[in-house]
C-alpha cells in the first residue's frame, strides 16, 4: 500500500460495525489508500436533514431515522465504487443488508466492548445510549448485533494495540485477497 502502484476498487466497500468502532476514521484512510471516494451515510443524513442524528432521533424517533437511512444507503450505493461508512444500525435492516450484498462488499470492524466503551466517551451524544446505564446498553446492543454483523463478507478485528494504520492495512489486504481491490489495469 505504501508503494506507488495505482489501485482500482471494483465494488463499493461498506464499513459496518458499532458506534465508535472507527468506520469513519478507517474509511477515510482506506479510501485515500485506494484512491477512491469516501462517503459517510450519517454525514449524508445530517446534511440532508440539516440536523444531527441525535436531533433526528429526538424529534422524529428511531423508526423515522431508519427509513431515511435506508433511502440514503440506496442512493450512496448507486454511485461509483467508493468506501462507505454505514451507520451502526443500518446493517441490521434486512433490505439494506440485501442491497449491500448485491452492490457492495461489507467489511465489519469488530471491536472489543471495553475498547468501544472507552471510545464513545460515556455515550452522551449517542441517542441509543441514553439510558440509566449507557455502558450496559452498549454491551446489549453489541450482543444483539454481533450475529448480524458476522454475516459481513470480511471481518477485521480492531484491538487496543492496533493503530489505525494497521487496521487500514489489514482491511486493504483482505480487500486485495477478495479481488475487491486490484492493481489498476489488471
Amino acid at each position: 500500500m505504501s508503494d506507488r502502484r495505482e489501485w482500482e476498487l471494483r465494488r463499493t466497500v461498506v464499513l459496518i460495525g458499532m458506534m465508535g468502532c472507527g468506520k469513519s476514521t478507517v474509511g477515510r484512510r482506506l479510501a485515500a489508500s485506494i484512491g477512491a471516494p469516501f462517503r459517510d451515510s450519517d454525514a449524508e443524513i445530517e446534511r440532508a436533514a440539516n440536523m444531527t442524528i441525535a436531533e433526528i432521533f429526538s424529534r422524529d424517533g428511531e423508526d423515522f431515522f431508519r427509513r431515511r437511512e435506508a433511502e440514503v444507503m440506496t442512493r450512496l450505493l448507486n454511485k461509483r465504487p467508493g468506501v462507505l461508512a454505514a451507520g451502526g444500525g443500518s446493517f441490521m435492516s434486512g433490505p439494506v443488508r440485501e442491497l449491500i450484498s448485491a452492490r457492495a462488499a461489507s467489511l465489519w470492524l469488530d471491536v472489543d466492548p471495553n475498547l468501544l466503551w472507552s471510545r464513545v466517551g460515556g455515550g452522551a451524544t449517542r441517542p441509543l445510549l441514553q439510558s440509566d446505564d449507557p455502558e450496559a446498553r452498549l454491551r446489549s446492543i453489541l450482543e444483539e448485533r454481533r450475529p448480524v454483523y458476522a454475516k459481513a463478507d470480511i471481518v477485521v478485528h480492531v484491538r487496543r494495540r492496533r493503530s489505525v494504520a494497521e487496521v487500514v492495512e489489514l482491511a486493504f489486504e483482505e480487500l486485495k485477497r477478495g479481488g475487491i481491490v486490484a492493481e489498476a489495469g489488471q
